[in-house]
């Protein structure tokens, strides 16, 4: 058993601490490298790993929970301890890190009236529900019970948010009356009134920042006083959005100076060490003037890359910590290569409105309801009607509609509308003609900071208005594309269609590799049965990191999900990545 307190300083059984911390989300890294990522974490001289919990994934839906596989936090933190690292945990229901929905899960928005991060009762009691069971494996695993966890974060950059501190109080209560002993934190920018508005009794207030450090650190000590200061998000990169140009890189040596400053007056977290990977549909998006949905790779100009080589960021970062206490000899254990498959073969295709009955199963309602409604959290949605009045199509609108519109009359494509595109009324040039409307709405990514949270509802919420008039009675197909296995590529194509395509290649032997997707235009990837993320020729993502793990000798299955009608006859998996 051990103690660690907070005074003057941080003290671990006793002793003063510095808490040298790197952030890695075991969400964003398959568990096969879990030990490899924390053992170069512990080479670079830190003491300490740190990682958000998403609530989205633990309970994707209400009442069922997963803690296995890639979402085995207890087997995270056991490995953490077994290499003496100590473990910082930010359970807080909203944790942002461009995260789908800042972590929470999307059934929320199901319920008229939900507000999130604030003391509306429906919403603390289902925060409470899904805490008493995600704390039944925290708890134990506290330094006071002999585990390797110091700290707790209570919420994440709520002063950023709001001001209902009355919230704050009772996330607070709620995990001392689950178990909670060791000491709480929060983490707001030193700036504004953040501090303010994000901080309560009882709970150390830290600082997120990127750079001048010590002006930072000089607001954060005017709050908080004779308490120890800490980083704790050291933003050492960015992350991209898709058309953003170009991957964001940072200055390394400057990063470094900003590091030495940090850990000669405090404790630090780097944010991030690694970033990993935003696997399947669980990017998130931040919206300011436009929706700017995240790339799949959350590299984030990290340590270390998404596929978790070291960086010239990792040699200095060392070089500083080394000031600051003795690097540990660390031999890697996890063996990693990087393989080029090269060209795989296309073995069938077939266009998505020939399986939709075998992948979906309709709900039918008068007017369009959202994705919530429909009970479906992630991909997209396709709404069918048949046109009876109307004897073309000549303006459309939705209403209530997020992100992406597909919109088809007869199969054949009349508009694509995007963001701010769905806020007004579609003109066409030309009257389409037709009885069959089918509308693909794509979620890309719940926005995962500011007021626009409780504004997320997927699909079409409200109605859709034709000619001037709401158009009602409508089929509608969930398609959270995860039950690819039902796919019957026998069945008919058409080309510029949405359409599956799979491709199949022979592994000899396993190692991480990158797939490029050259001449396809937009869609999501499953390999394997797994789905890896999103992709968009836009860019600035150009290929899709596929750790080996995910691989199997022999015969592997490439599944891709193209909405544009643009495909090519062969993928190629290269050794090389190309993240912009």
């Amino acid at each position: 058993m051990g103690s660690f307190e907070i005074k003057d300083d941080f003290y671990l059984n006793g002793e003063r601490f510095k808490i040298i911390s790197g952030s890695i989300h075991y969400f964003r890294v398959v568990p096969e490298y879990w030990r490899d990522r924390l053992e170069k974490l512990k080479a670079m001289g830190c003491n300490t790993v740190e990682t958000y919990i998403p609530w989205n994934l633990h309970e994707k839906k209400k009442g069922e929970f997963d803690f296995s596989g890639i979402l085995d936090i207890k087997q995270f933190v056991a490995l953490a301890a077994e290499l003496e690292l100590y473990v910082i945990l930010r359970p807080s229901p909203y944790i942002c890190a461009e995260w789908e929905f800042g972590g929470l899960p999307a059934w929320l928005l199901a319920e008229d009236g939900m507000r999130l991060r604030c003391s509306y009762a429906p919403y603390l009691k289902h925060v409470e529900e899904y805490y008493e069971k995600l704390f039944e494996l925290l708890t134990p695993m506290q330094i006071t019970k002999g585990g390797p966890v110091i700290l707790f974060q209570i919420e994440n950059e709520y002063g950023y948010y709001g001001d209902d501190t009355t919230y704050l109080c009772w996330m607070r209560d709620l995990m001392t009356r689950l178990g909670v002993e060791v000491p709480y934190v929060v983490s707001d920018g030193p700036w504004g009134d953040a501090l303010r508005c994000g901080s309560v009794d009882g709970v150390l207030t830290t600082g997120n920042f990127g750079s001048k450090a010590e002006e930072q650190f000089g607001q954060l000590k005017k709050f908080i006083g004779d308490k120890p200061l800490m980083c704790m998000e050291f933003w050492v990169g960015w992350f991209d959005s898709w058309g953003c140009g170009e991957h964001h890189t940072a200055d390394a040596k400057g990063h470094a100076q900003n590091l030495q400053e940090i850990l000669e007056r405090g404790s630090v977290n780097i944010y991030m060490f690694e970033g990993g990977t935003n696997f399947g549909f669980m990017n998130g998006s931040n919206y300011y003037d436009v929706l700017t949905p995240d790339v799949t790779s959350y590299d984030y100009d990290a340590v270390l890359t998404e596929w978790g080589d070291t960086t010239e960021k990792y040699e200095r970062f060392r070089e500083v910590i080394s000031k600051f206490t003795k690097i540990p000899e660390v031999e890697l254990s996890t063996k990693i290569e990087k393989k080029a498959y090269g060209k795989a073969a296309l073995t069938g295709k077939v266009s998505l409105s020939s399986v939709l009955e075998d992948i979906s199963t309709p709900v039918e309602s008068v007017s369009p309801m959202s994705m919530e409604q429909l009970g479906q959290g992630y991909g997209y949605t396709l709404y069918q009607s048949e046109l009876k009045k109307e004897l073309s199509v000549e303006k459309i609108r939705l209403y209530g509609a997020n992100d992406r519109a597909k919109i088809a009359l007869d199969g054949k494509e009349i508009a694509t509308l995007y963001d701010r595109e769905l806020l007004g009324e579609k003109v066409l040039e030309t009257p389409a003609e037709g009885k069959k409307l089918e509308i693909l709405m794509e979620n890309m990514g719940r926005v995962n900071f500011g007021p626009m949270l409780e504004k997320q509802h997927k699909g079409i919420k409200d109605t859709v208005v034709i000619n001037g008039h709401q158009h009602f009675y409508w089929k509608q197909y969930p398609l959270p594309l995860d039950n690819t296995d039902r796919v019957d590529f026998e069945k008919e194509y058409a080309e510029g269609t949405p359409a599956f395509y799979r491709f199949e290649f022979a592994a000899e032997s396993i190692g991480d590799t990158f797939l490029d997707l050259t001449g396809f235009g937009k869609g999501c990837v499953i390999v394997n049965g797994t789905n890896i993320g999103r992709f968009w020729e836009i860019g600035p993502q150009k290929r899709l990191y596929i750790p080996g793990p995910l691989l199997r000798q022999g015969i592997n299955e490439i599944i891709v999900f193209e909405t544009e009608g643009k495909a090519a006859e062969y993928v190629t998996l290269m050794d090389e990545p190309d993240i912009g």
